[in-house]
């Protein structure tokens, strides 16, 4: 296979180099295009109000000062135009992306614009215990082991998968479920603060109160319970019941 690797922490960090790590293990042609700088929560944006540079850094390697969407894009259409990827590779994003995560996540854009571009896609996440040192470790021992069975699998169309590691050690993983996402968004947490001129502002917290769906297992809670979880994500987002209805409604 040849292989892309986007992310959304860009391209020095740890994460990715991981991510590099599971890459090699599934093949010898691995290409790499990935944001100069750290893009966490740019969600699907890209780049249209300014230009965008790509810097080659080394033979199947480049960095873009753009977004991750803005990274498939150019590798995609510009830097492997003659022979294009079987495959797209995003992540290793610092910290999980479960949930409504997956609205937010340039982690999950840069998979999802893969899948708009025809190209199946992966993305991978490792969660962190509060208090924890950070430990990549279970991405890079289960990585390639789970992404050789996707993509084996029979790949439907405008379908990415979402990959999240928990957060215990390689040895201590209590098996992969394959879960839709579940809801945790019912209260952000905003942090208000002043300046050294007296003027507020605000940082968005990161504490989310959390609820798996009733009675169905889901990514939150199988993480929860120390699972790798395996989520397909359709890009479809019609709601085919309310088109009905609203038809009904205008039909008036």
């Amino acid at each position: 296979m040849r292989i892309l690797l986007a992310n959304d922490d860009g391209i020095n960090s740890t994460g990715f180099s991981v991510l590099e790590r599971i890459a090699r293990e599934l093949s010898d042609d691995v290409w790499v295009c990935a944001p100069e700088t750290e893009q966490s929560a740019a969600s699907h944006s890209l780049t249209i109000h300014r230009p965008l540079r790509l810097r080659q850094i080394e033979e199947k390697r480049f960095a873009v000062d753009g977004t991750p969407t803005d990274c498939v894009l150019l590798a995609v259409n510009h830097v492997m135009k003659d022979q294009r990827p079987d495959l797209v590779l995003s992540g290793v994003n610092h910290g999980r992306n479960i949930a409504e995560d997956v609205t937010y996540s340039g982690t999950i854009a840069a998979a999802m614009e893969a899948t708009l571009l025809g190209i199946r896609a992966i993305a991978f996440s490792q969660q962190f215990a509060d208090g924890r040192r950070p430990d990549w470790e279970t991405a890079a021992r289960w990585g390639a082991e789970v992404a050789r069975k996707v993509v084996a699998m029979d790949w439907p169309e405008q379908v990415l998968v979402n990959i999240n590691f928990p957060a215990v050690d390689p040895d201590a993983v209590t098996g992969i479920a394959v879960v839709p996402h579940g809801l945790r968004k019912i209260g952000d947490v905003l942090e208000e603060r002043l300046d050294p001129r007296g003027r507020t502002y605000f940082w968005i917290g990161t504490s989310r109160t959390e609820e798996a769906l009733q009675g169905e297992e889901t990514d939150v809670s199988a993480l929860r319970d120390g699972r790798i979880t395996v989520t397909p994500l359709h890009l479809d987002l019609n709601h085919a019941a309310a088109i009905q209805s609203l038809r009904g409604v205008f039909a008036k």
